[in-house]
């Protein structure tokens, strides 16, 4: 596995070229990743004209973690200007899971390679702003890492200025206009935080934590990409209500937030 990432964009084009020769289709326009608990979210979309393991896939390693599927599927969508073939990712690796910052964002930079403008990142999350309930979709407008790292390495100094674009965000908005937007947090995890830890991020400006989404949004948008930060409240984050956190919470809520969040899913691609 090392010494595929020895030169991660080559391993990335290989693994664009092996999306291509098994589905068939020369490049895809949207790329989609879903995290903890929004595997249903996808039957909104439709039957998806191809279906693999990620394995298959150059420098994709199995997943470790539940409610990450590890499959990958190309889609045919109906849009506005004719046909979008939309790249999903069933689940995704993260950085807690010690394998290092390029598997972590070698989905994406796949995307990218594979012709994707538009990268759309969802996630589970904690919920700090007390104004959000379990169940909610936030858009991302901007992050705040505590986890100190980057997936870009050397002097490739990137204005992360309107990373999560402001245009897709507008467009997602005159779908569903009850959506907020708040500040993401990421956290390395996987040991949840505390509440006083919960506290510190609150007076920082964060509404919502979680423990993925910000490498990859960081590398695709340094590739060219347009990206959409989707993130799902599943749990009060520590400390807000006393409760404990648990996983299964996470995939709980997820699978029944499912229904709103592939609809808005499907009408976003649509637009895009």
């Amino acid at each position: 596995m090392s010494d595929l990432y020895s030169d991660p964009m080559a391993t990335a084009i290989l693994a664009a070229e092996k999306i291509a020769e098994l589905t068939g289709k020369v490049k895809h326009e949207v790329a989609l990743v879903m995290g903890s608990g929004w595997m249903p979210a996808t039957q909104a979309l439709g039957k998806p004209t191809h279906e693999f393991a990620i394995t298959d896939l150059p420098g994709f390693p199995a997943p470790t973690v539940a409610g990450h599927g590890g499959l990958f599927r190309s889609y045919e969508i109906d849009g506005a200007n004719g046909k979008i073939h939309a790249l999903v990712f069933l689940g995704r690796t993260h950085l807690y899971e010690g394998k290092g910052l390029e598997p972590v964002v070698h989905g994406v930079r796949t995307a990218v390679k594979a012709g994707c403008k538009v990268v759309v990142l969802t996630n589970a999350c904690g919920g700090i702003n007390r104004e959000y309930q379990v169940g909610q979709p936030v858009l991302i407008r901007d992050h705040i890492s505590m986890t100190a790292t980057s997936p870009l390495i050397g002097a490739d100094f990137v204005d992360l200025t309107d990373l999560y674009s402001k245009r897709i965000r507008e467009l997602v908005k005159k779908e569903d206009p009850t959506l907020v937007e708040g500040v993401y947090i990421h956290w390395r995890g996987p040991a949840y935080e505390t509440p006083a830890e919960i506290n510190m991020m609150r007076i920082m400006g964060g509404d919502l934590v979680g423990m993925s989404t910000v490498p990859e949004a960081i590398a695709a948008h340094a590739l060219g990409a347009e990206v959409l930060g989707i993130s799902l409240v599943t749990n009060a984050a520590a400390g807000v209500t006393g409760e404990k956190l648990n996983h299964i919470e996470v995939m709980e809520a997820g699978k029944a937030a499912a229904g709103r969040m592939g609809e808005l899913l499907a009408k976003v691609l649509k637009q895009l």
